[in-house]
């Protein structure tokens, strides 16, 4: 490259200015000259701009009478023509003509339009620069030619807990066991339990019961080895004997206590059916030292702390060795300090799994976990003082301490492992009845295991005509006791004032409209046969043992697959026979089928009733909706 240099010294000859304007005119007649030979090969637009460059170098020429400002012509011209001569271009030099071409074009478009026009890019500018951008160096990497390629499926991957469970058996009757022949059972117990007449084992008792007496056989204390005892998981199909299956093991441990402490809580969603399980707790606890106390809001919280525990010779002493209680009256007595004290609970039983964990916005579980553990802060310097749960090590087993087991018990157990993770279970061991729990994996809903002995119908209705097809079931096909099932409490009155108006049937509602007394006394009337149609909400379908439900109607269509599993399980129980119907909407007829298949049901099958069926009714229906409009009306008035 060639080195040019500047004369820069200020008061220079007139030679010297001379030699400068000669230099200058020789560029612009090589610039002339230039323009010439490209005429052919470029558009008019680049001789107008050149010869623009032309005049206007002329009149800058003519112009500038001083000496300084020729010095700075000199400076601009100097570097151009050393451009033109030069064969080799630099970057930088080329971006200073690439900033003093665009100060040109600023000067052209500021000329008159007759002096001056703006060159224009012809077709084989476009392909010269498409070609540049097409030569790119092919270590960069080329955007674009993505193609639709399919995704894979995600298919769950269950813990080996939940994938690999103990199976149990689906068919009650053929696989009924002798309790002679289960495993740890204590003479006591297997007396106790042929007084109550029981001389055989349902297939879930007969495998929880000794996985529970198993891991006591080293006492309450400790666990078996020192180690702590597993928590276990039960799902089986409703009324396969799960409550009788954490009341025998509970009851035989606890038995030989000597200092009375609550020692065993069961939590359940209800009050219905805390009294149903307190009711078993009580009656194989009878003969025994066992004492069974239940929260549930039946008593004023003062009666129940007073049967929980009394003061003597200035120490609170404990009267209860088993609570039963709802989540919302164990809370209750936790913040008021009632005097329930868990310090040493040994079992933790909680029944309708499925339903706690989707309650748990009340946090009762880590308050009855924080109370527990409340002796491990370090206030109390007991022999066996109890500790959080931390990594199994010689530092976390010694000294020994009595462990916490949790047991849960459901009929649609969840299988999502985020929901199960609240528990905070260790090392759980999972009893499930359902055989194909791979193949459930890949389902896009979880499958549960219907009774053995119930048979399924539904019913396609139109919303007028719903009325009609229960009392059509009743009056015609003598169809009774039947358990109603409604999707509010408020659908479950009307219905009940229509079949009262209708007459012929005895009915009665069964909702939180209704206290716990009545609705008790609701209940017994229909296991008495005194009442043919029981009309409820959700609130019987958890659970609650009802004996001689032979028929269930789900009067309005469940939206949840779990919901419909509780609400058939009260017929069918313990391998008895039972029928259910629902009634259906056209609509709703594409989401409940294959929302039944799917979730594992045996086969649902369509039950048609003619037209002609109901001519006998429909004038009385008639007549009673307008009765039934007036009585409503009054019953929103006085309220």
């Amino acid at each position: 490259m060639s080195l040019f240099q500047v004369n820069r010294y200020q008061g220079e000859d007139e030679e010297l200015t001379a030699s400068a304007q000669s230099r200058s005119q020789a560029l612009l007649a090589k610039l002339q000259q230039k323009a010439k030979d490209k005429q052919n090969q470029k558009p008019p637009s680049t001789e107008t701009l050149v010869a623009v460059d032309e005049q206007k170098t002329k009149r800058r020429a003519q112009s500038d009478d001083s000496h300084d400002s020729q010095m700075k012509k000199q400076r601009k011209a100097e570097p151009l023509t050393s451009s033109i001569l030069d064969s080799v271009e630099e970057p930088v030099k080329e971006q200073k003509q690439k900033k003093k071409k665009k100060e040109k074009l600023k000067e052209v478009q500021s000329a008159p339009l007759s002096d001056t026009s703006v060159p224009v890019k012809d077709g084989k500018d476009e392909e010269r620069e498409n070609k540049n951008l097409s030569s790119v160096p092919s270590s960069f990497t080329v955007l674009g030619g993505f193609e639709n390629k399919p995704i894979q499926k995600v298919h769950r991957v269950l813990p080996q807990w939940l994938a690999q469970p103990d199976l149990i058996q689906r068919d009650i009757k053929n696989n009924l066991v002798p309790i002679s022949e289960v495993q740890y059972l204590s003479a006591q117990l297997l007396s106790k339990l042929r007084s109550h007449g029981v001389e055989h084992f349902f297939p879930v008792q007969a495998e929880v019961i000794p996985a529970i007496l198993e891991s006591a056989q080293q006492g309450v204390l400790i666990g078996r080895g020192g180690y702590k005892p597993r928590d276990l998981c039960v799902s089986a199909p409703t009324g396969s004997g799960k409550t009788l299956a954490f009341v025998i093991p509970v009851i035989q441990v606890l038995m030989e206590r000597v200092v009375c402490e609550v020692r065993a809580l069961a939590v359940l969603p209800t009050k219905e059916l805390a009294q149903q399980v307190c009711k078993v707790f009580k009656s194989y606890a009878e003969g025994t030292s066992l004492r069974v106390v239940m929260l549930a809001g039946q008593r004023s919280l003062a009666a129940e702390q007073a049967s929980l525990s009394e003061c003597r010779g200035g120490a609170r002493r404990s009267l209860a060795d088993i609570v039963v209680a709802t989540p919302g009256r164990l809370v209750d007595h936790i913040n008021e300090n009632s005097g329930l004290n868990l310090e040493h609970l040994r079992f933790l039983i909680i029944d309708e799994a499925d339903r706690m964990i989707d309650g748990m916005h009340q946090s009762w579980l880590s308050q009855v976990v924080k109370s527990v553990y409340r002796s491990g802060d370090g206030a109390e310097k007991a022999l066996f003082r109890r500790t959080e749960p931390a990594f199994v090590s010689a530092a976390s087993l010694s000294p020994p301490q009595m462990p916490l087991q949790k047991l849960l018990f459901s009929a649609t157990l969840t299988q999502n492992p985020e929901k199960l993770q609240q528990l905070g279970l260790h090392q759980p061991r999972l009893f499930s009845s359902v055989q194909d729990q791979a193949a459930g994996a890949k389902q896009t809903q979880e499958r549960f295991d219907f009774p053995q002995g119930l048979t399924e119908y539904y019913m396609l209705c139109t919303l007028s005509k719903k009325p009609l097809y229960i009392l059509h079931l009743i009056l015609r096909m003598k169809l009774h006791p039947i358990l109603c099932f409604t999707n509010s409490r408020e659908a479950a009155h009307r219905l009940y004032r229509l079949v009262q108006l209708f007459g012929g049937i005895q009915a009665a509602e069964f909702s939180s409209r209704l206290s716990p007394a009545e609705r008790k006394k609701t209940l017994k009337q229909f296991e008495q046969g005194k009442i043919q149609l029981l009309i409820s909400t959700d609130a019987a379908a958890r659970g609650i043992d009802i004996s001689g439900v032979k028929y269930v109607v789900n009067y309005d269509a469940p939206q949840y697959i779990r919901t419909y599993i509780h609400r058939i399980g009260r017929t069918a129980r313990a391998g008895k026979a039972g029928l259910a119907f629902t009634f259906l909407l056209k609509v709703q007829l594409e989401k409940f089928l294959p929302m039944v298949a799917e979730a594992g049901s045996p086969g649902i099958q369509k039950h048609l009733i003619k037209a002609e069926n109901f001519k006998g009714l429909e004038a009385r229906y008639e007549q009673v909706l307008q009765e039934l409009a007036t009585v409503i009306k009054e019953e929103q008035f006085q309220k």
